[in-house]
This record gives structure tokens, C-alpha cells and sequence, in this order.
């Protein structure tokens, strides 16, 4: 049943992306161009997605959910070098790219060869986050 509710759950990610036009490459370098011919229509995605998801956090705090056991609490945000380090390069490729994580899958079925390339790098990276990490963390054996 988890794996349904995830698999609906992630098909309803997919086409809110795609209605919205966020796995349109263009578009969201359209967003990030704000010196040049600026698109803002990307804020109002973003706000569309927020506003809800801090409602579902005040209203999940010591609930259990019906699929899955309890809600994740929230993490206490620390600034250190991996999250600043990783923003560099999530921005970085995000601004160069154009799609992030969710839109890169997404366009997997109709991206053609440079969706695939890209998603290929993608699953790359986050192979190697674990390295990077322990790199950064100042142990650089393997485990």
C-alpha cells in the first residue's frame, strides 16, 4: 500500500511540475536571469508549494501518519561548509542546466538524449555526496 501511495503521490509531483512548466529548461533559467529577460512565474510555483507544506508542518507536529509510521520532525538548520558547499553546486548546476532533481526525473520521457545525460550526472553526484562528505568532514578513508 506505501508503495502505491508513493507512486500516486510521486505521479502527482510529475504533473504539477509539468502543468506548471518547471521541466521546461528555459523557463527556469528565465527565473534566474534577473538581469536579462526575467521570468518570474517561478516564485508563484515555489509559494504554491511552500505556503501548503508550512500548513502541513503545524499540523502534522505529534501526529502519526496513516501510511508509514510518524511525521519526520523538522531538523534544526545548521549553516556549515557541506550545506554552503552544497547550494554552490545544486545553484551552480541548476543555473548552467536549468532543471533541478524533481524536473530532471520528470523529464526522463521526453527530455531525449540530454535529459538522460543530465539525470545520469545527477545520480553521479549524489553517488559521490558520500565521499565528498567524509572529505569535508576531514576523514577521507573509506568506510
Amino acid at each position: 500500500m506505501r508503495s502505491l501511495v508513493a507512486f500516486l503521490v510521486g505521479g502527482l509531483f510529475g504533473a504539477g511540475l509539468l502543468i506548471s512548466g518547471m521541466t521546461d529548461t528555459r523557463k527556469v533559467q528565465g527565473w534566474l536571469d534577473i538581469f536579462g529577460d526575467w521570468d518570474p512565474t517561478l516564485a508563484f510555483v515555489m509559494g504554491g508549494a511552500i505556503i501548503p507544506m508550512a500548513i502541513a508542518w503545524q499540523l502534522t507536529k505529534g501526529r502519526t501518519a496513516l501510511i508509514g509510521g510518524a511525521f519526520t520532525a523538522l531538523s534544526d538548520p545548521q549553516v556549515d561548509r557541506r550545506i554552503v558547499i552544497g547550494s554552490v553546486l545544486f545553484g551552480a548546476g541548476w543555473g548552467l542546466s536549468g532543471p533541478c532533481p524533481g524536473p530532471a526525473i520528470a523529464s526522463l520521457s521526453f527530455g531525449g538524449l540530454s535529459g538522460l545525460v543530465f539525470a545520469t550526472a545527477m545520480i553521479g553526484g549524489m553517488a559521490m555526496a558520500p565521499t565528498a562528505n567524509r572529505y569535508l568532514d576531514g576523514s577521507p578513508q573509506t568506510a
